[in-house]
């Protein structure tokens, strides 16, 4: 009894030895050397476990399988693929790293679908993913990572992390750029293209094939001349971005921050897209996008045009190539010279605001002050134009062009400085027509006053005439007496006849006049010439109104017709009627 307790706690003992060694061998790690494999449904995971390196799908559900690296809090957003022309057709593909150095990835029959190319062997490889996202393999024996054998950042596929390089190496001829995916759910390379082109002074592009979609220009210190619109993010002090030129490479490359994750994608329509978010965050902030606009498509105005707003116009001493397309929106022709170039009769003129033409037939010199880069150009015959290169500390660097000046726009904050070589002839003609603008700008101003003024004295009259109004209608219901239509007294009076005029007074005539009920009625019309005001004359009626009395003739009402004031009041046929309308009581008093 004692043994067999003795044998059941030896095997279990042993089970639980076995099931550590299995749950230690199958806990996540960042790397493996020679010997030790990744299958479909195993990890690598990155120190810090931001990335992911293991086999998925795409579309989701379908069975072709890739080996891709991803961000652990967000798995459907995939950063890299090693095989993205030779998907997996199953679940059994396997990662190995070889005595060698070489990465290799194997189908079920062990065939190699994908592998790494190595420029050394070393003693004791190692493949491992780095927190940045780049899979790299380095020798053991190496704690540094300089002198590397392979890394995936050398080999981008449609997504540029921070610590990559867009650029070109000129030592080893590698060209690190962004391609697209094919499709929605296809990872194989797309039509679009994303680089650094080195030709003449190196400008970022989007190429769709051979031809360029999209030209973010060339770097100007700051950023990119084609995005002015990067000025506020890089301000936000969130964002580095470095830019490289030297005798060994070229390079744009972002630094890492610790707060959040980022990333520059191009997407298989061929736009950029930098989008952001926290290690916590649920979702992608998308912070900038390019082309924004149908003026960022390449060249669309043509040579020597600027695209504003979606719309091309020719430089100032240039006119449309073709005028009938000009005049229908088809402005690829371009622009061309009114006045032809004469070498040693031309100048400068400076344009505000741009951005920089297509520099791929461009030369450059970053030592140079900006009146040395213009001296340079008129020395030589070829050089259409010039401009800093570097706009930081008020400028420096010098930009030269010797082709046709294509691709620029208009950007009312964030643009540059161009200057190009026009006829000394044509200067006369842009002076005039500065000269012209400004009149008509003049023009418009004065007018633009005027109109103003008019539209105000207007607004004035038409208050006051509205106040006026109101007082007279308030006037009416303030009062309490009635308010006669001048109609019915115009009636009573027989239009203020002369034989129904009763006398004369200082301050107007008294007219008598018949009610249609019957009454008979004294009018007394007051003169304009009085000087009383609205005001005072509801003051005064109200004041007779309240004196009513056996001494006073007895006001029945007024009348207030536009500008015209009249009392009514009630006819007797004795005398105290002309007394008290003509008499010294009322007449100092109240008119």
């Amino acid at each position: 009894m004692e043994r067999k307790s003795t044998e059941g706690f030896g095997r279990c003992f042993l089970l639980a030895c076995m099931l550590v060694f299995v749950l230690a061998a199958s806990a996540a790690t960042d790397n493996i050397t020679p010997g030790r494999s990744i299958r479909d449904g195993e990890a690598l995971v990155s120190s810090d476990e931001t990335f992911e390196l293991g086999f998925f799908s795409s579309p989701v559900n379908s069975t072709t399988r890739y080996l891709g690296i991803w961000y652990k809090v967000s798995p459907e957003t995939v950063v890299w693929i090693a095989n993205r022309e030779a998907p997996l057709l199953d679940h059994f593909g396997v990662l190995n790293v070889t005595k060698e150095g070489s990465i290799i990835l194997q189908d079920k029959k062990t065939d190699i679908i994908w592998s790494s190319n190595r420029t050394r062997t070393a003693e004791n490889p190692v493949l491992q993913l780095l927190d940045s996202g780049n899979l790299i393999v380095k020798d053991g024996n190496d704690s540094g990572l300089a002198n590397l054998l392979w890394q995936s950042f050398d080999y981008p596929c449609d997504t540029l992390l921070p610590g990559m390089k867009l650029g070109k190496s000129f030592i080893t001829g590698t060209n690190w750029s962004l391609s697209s995916w094919k499709g929605l759910n296809d990872p194989a390379p797309g039509r679009f293209s994303a680089l650094i082109d080195p030709e003449g002074f190196p400008q970022l592009v989007v190429r769709n094939g051979s031809a360029i979609f999209y030209r973010g220009g060339s770097w100007n210190g700051e950023r990119f001349t084609g995005t002015p619109d990067l000025k506020q993010v890089e301000s936000s002090n969130l964002f580095k971005f470095t830019f490289e030129l030297n005798k060994n490479e070229v390079y744009y490359r972002g630094e890492p921050y610790p707060s959040f994750i980022s990333r520059l994608v191009v997407n298989q329509s061929g736009f950029l897209r930098r989008l952001v978010r926290t290690k916590q965050s649920q979702s992608w902030i998308e912070i900038y996008f390019a082309p924004r606009d149908e003026c960022d498509r390449y060249a669309v105005c043509g040579p020597y045009a600027s695209c504003n707003t979606n719309n091309c116009a020719c430089l100032d001493g240039f006119e449309p190539k073709y005028p009938a397309e000009w005049d229908h929106s088809k402005w690829s022709g371009g622009c061309v010279r009114k006045t032809e170039l004469a070498c040693q009769n031309s100048v400068f003129t400076k344009y505000n605001g741009l951005k920089l033409p297509d520099t791929s037939n461009s030369s450059f010199d970053a030592s140079m002050s900006l009146k040395e880069c213009q001296e340079k150009c008129s020395k030589n015959c070829s050089c259409i134009a010039y401009a800093n290169s570097d706009i930081r500390n008020g400028g420096s660097g010098c930009l030269l062009w010797f082709g046709d000046l294509i691709d620029m726009r208009i950007y009312p904050d964030g643009g540059q400085d161009l200057y190009v070589r026009m006829a000394n002839s044509t200067l006369g003609y842009l002076v005039a027509s500065k000269n012209s603008s400004k009149k008509k700008r003049v023009a418009i101003i004065v007018i633009a006053v005027i109109l103003v003024g008019l539209i105000l004295g207007g607004l004035i009259v038409h208050l006051r005439w509205k106040k006026l109004r109101k007082q007279v209608e308030g006037g009416k219901d303030d009062m309490e007496l009635p308010v006669f239509d001048l109609s019915t007294i115009v009636k009573a009076t027989d239009n203020f006849s002369d034989d129904n005029k009763l006398g004369q007074g200082g301050f107007g005539p008294v007219y008598k006049g018949t009610l249609p009920e019957g009454q008979e009625i004294a009018v007394k019309r007051l003169s304009k010439s009085s000087g009383q005001g609205l005001e005072e004359f509801k003051n005064e009626v109200g004041l007779i109104a309240k004196l009513q009395h056996r001494n006073l003739v007895r006001l029945l009402g007024c009348s207030i017709p536009g500008d015209e004031k009249m009392l009514i009041y009630e006819y007797l046929p004795n005398k105290s009627l002309d007394y008290f309308i003509f008499g010294l009581i009322l007449e100092p008093h109240f008119f």
